[in-house]
């Protein structure tokens, strides 16, 4: 009894509770409220949940379709050409089954419409379509590497048979020596046949821009910084710049390319090239820096300012192609790009134009060898901070395992202290290897090609000596052709190498990390009246660019 008082309101209120839950009587005006909130709440819930589905899902579908559209807009705006595959070359597997690229740029001086007209000037003389600019691009098979090799536009040579879709003739046009720039007059396969049964080099691709298609590219980059080491006006190109660095957008990068007496050399074969290469090497620079193929809206101006620009090969003639080809060249680092110009000497028949130098032959044969050019230019070992700012790694993060196979004491030990004093990764190792070994190897890993050259130029080891192997490091097999000296003896280095250094003699070589100003020609190659004032009239060489730059106050500079 003496508990009772407390039990029963406890089993009451746990009663309460209960039948409220149960739907019992005592509770049933509750349990039937909050049902009824409940689903209402299910129901307003279902109702986003369904909203929300329906417009993702149309948001995906409106995403697709503007794709689609920009997808179909910029294959749309694309100009194609065929190529004769028997006239362009074959490209030569690696060992691995890997192929190069090779692609001919043309810049084309055709005043096809009023824009080119406005901008090429020189309409009414007509004369028919050549290039104003001829570049082969070559990408090596493993993408470690590029060069690119400049031709010069008055280059006098023997020119093949070609069908040609511009000939007008059902035969096409026979063999004949002219300038090698006249036969994109019958069209861009003739071009390349010409290009092709010069240099031997395999033409994979072709790409072809005229005046317009240069501004509105240069426009849609944003403009390319280059620098000029002393003032410049060329009456010729109408390109005027002061001394200094200067941004070149639309007319005044066009300007700028077409130079013919404005740079050393002062000519069409050697400052036209030298000025072009300074300039791609700034735009290459610029795009990687400033990430523009990354950022959708500067992808989507730059692919249609391009796409309405260019004409190529039918292989290249989609987004899909033009992208490939974009991410293989991406691949190789600015340090990794070399830019030559075909040797050449003045024809002895015509002191106006050129004809093959010595060299050029062992340049050409370099490049369809699929040989990198870059490790004989001469630039700074691994260890160095001109190229550690280029390249997509951190030399420190390179480990290499190096082995004595030369059976002398302490030489891994020796070659290991000079990679790690170059920069390379203090974890790298040294050992004995389990045999001696005559020649000295470098092997890597898949996917590290670039990491092993690297090492291989810091310590003067050939290409031809890197191989990919089939382990998971760097591994530098130190032979009985290396027993003294941490630098590979050049009296070792392969014929292949000794190349290398033949094909770039007197091939002005520039790398693609150089931002050196361009030289202004200190030369008499600007033509003047009688009064002294710089004229594009074929009269005299009367003075310098520099002079002439000095002499046309009233004309406004092509960049401030």
């Amino acid at each position: 009894m003496a508990n009772g008082p407390i039990t029963a309101p406890r089993d009451r209120a746990r009663t309460h509770r209960r039948s409220s839950r149960s739907g019992e009587p005592g509770g049933g005006h509750v349990t039937s409220g909050r049902s009824a909130t409940r689903k209402a709440q299910r129901k307003r819930r279902q109702r986003v949940f369904r909203v929300l589905a329906c417009t993702a899902a149309a948001l995906v579908v409106v995403a697709a379709g503007g794709f689609f559209y920009i997808y179909r807009q910029l294959n749309g705006n694309i100009h194609t050409a065929a190529i004769d595959a028997k006239s362009a070359g074959t490209e030569k597997k690696d060992a691995f089954g890997r192929s190069p690229i090779n692609i001919l740029v043309i810049g084309s001086d055709t005043r096809g419409d009023k824009a080119d007209c406005g901008l090429g000037g020189a309409c009414e003389q007509g004369g028919g379509e050549r290039a104003d600019v001829e570049m082969v691009v070559h990408i090596s098979a493993d993408r470690s590497n590029a060069t690119v090799l400049s031709i010069p536009r008055d280059l006098v040579t023997s020119l093949p048979p070609c069908t040609g879709n511009k000939t007008g003739q059902s035969g096409g046009v026979g063999a004949r020596t002219d300038m090698i720039n006249s036969a994109l007059t019958y069209g861009p396969d003739c071009q390349v046949a010409a290009v092709h049964h010069l240099t031997g080099i395999p033409i994979d691709h072709f790409m072809e821009v005229d005046f317009a298609g240069v501004v509105s590219i240069s426009d849609a980059v944003g403009g390319v910084g280059i620098c000029v080491d002393k003032n410049v006006y060329d009456p010729s190109s109408h390109l005027k710049l002061s001394a200094g660095p200067h941004t070149l957008k639309g007319v005044a990068a066009l300007e700028f390319l077409r130079t013919r007496h404005g740079f050393t050399g002062g000519s069409d074969n050697v400052g036209r090239t030298s000025g072009q290469h300074a300039f791609l090497s700034a735009a290459m620079k610029k795009l990687n820096s400033e990430g523009t193929l990354t950022n959708p809206v500067k992808v989507l101006k730059l692919a249609n300012a391009t796409t309405k620009a260019l004409t190529v090969d039918q292989n290249l003639g989609s987004i899909s192609g033009l992208v490939g080809l974009a991410q293989d060249f991406s691949k190789v680092p600015a340090n990794r790009v070399t830019f030559v110009t075909m040797q050449n000497v003045p024809d002895p028949g015509n002191q106006a134009r050129v004809v093959q130098g010595p060299g050029a032959a062992t340049l050409f044969r370099t490049i369809a060898d699929d040989q990198s050019l870059t490790i004989a230019t001469g630039k700074k070992s691994a260890g160095s901070s001109a190229r550690s700012k280029t390249q997509p790694f951190d030399d420190s993060s390179v480990a290499v395992h190096v082995e004595n196979g030369t059976g002398t004491a302490n030489r891994a030990h020796m070659i290991l202290q000079a990679l790690t004093d170059a920069g390379f990764s203090s974890g790298s190792t040294a050992d004995n290897a389990g045999t001696t070994a005559t020649t000295t190897t470098l092997t890597y890993p898949q996917g590290e090609s670039a990491q092993a050259k690297a090492v291989a130029s810091a310590l003067g080891l050939p290409t031809s000596d890197v191989k990919q192997g089939s382990g998971n490091e760097i591994v530098l097999l130190i032979g009985s052709d290396w027993m003294t000296g941490t630098a590979y003896p050049s009296s070792h280095r392969s014929s292949a190498s000794a190349d290398t250094q033949k094909a770039l003699s007197g091939a002005l070589a520039r790398n693609g990390s150089d931002s050196a100003c361009v030289h202004v020609s200190t030369d008499r190659t600007i033509n003047e009246t009688a009064d002294g004032k710089p004229t594009t009239a074929v009269t005299k060489w009367g003075t310098t660019p520099s002079v002439a730059y000095s002499r046309s106050p009233d004309v406004k500079d092509s960049a401030p």
